[in-house]
């Protein structure tokens, strides 16, 4: 599953320096699948939909912090648990109940993501 900032957010901040996917935008912020990853050309988004990885997104919230679940991998291949959880003041980076992916399918995004 990906991980989602509720409407709880305070706005602080803390969380996106922390993502390792630069999964973490501000409010009103466009995201691009190649912020902060290795990614280039076309990029699959969870849907099936292939949009190009340079191409800015329409933000997720206009409100408060978002996390781009086709980009978030929970952290897994770099952390024991997500960053964003560990270090959000307010708790309010949670399970997004409705995005449910095995640690296979998160690794394979991390491997997409991030050529080694």
């Amino acid at each position: 599953m990906a991980i989602i900032i509720t409407d709880e957010c305070i706005n602080c901040g803390a969380c996106e320096p922390e993502c390792p996917n630069n999964a973490i935008y501000e409010a009103g912020v466009e995201w691009r699948f190649s912020d902060g990853t290795s990614l280039s050309g076309d990029a699959k988004k969870m849907n099936g939909e292939v949009i190009d990885a340079d191409a800015p997104q329409d933000p997720v919230s206009d409100d408060f912090y978002y996390i781009v679940p086709d980009k978030c991998t929970e952290c897994n291949g770099f952390h024991d648990e997500p960053q964003c959880a560990a270090v959000c003041p307010v708790d309010c980076c949670v399970d997004d109940e409705d995005v449910r992916e095995t640690e296979e399918t998160l690794l394979g995004k991390k491997a997409t993501m991030h050529d080694s």
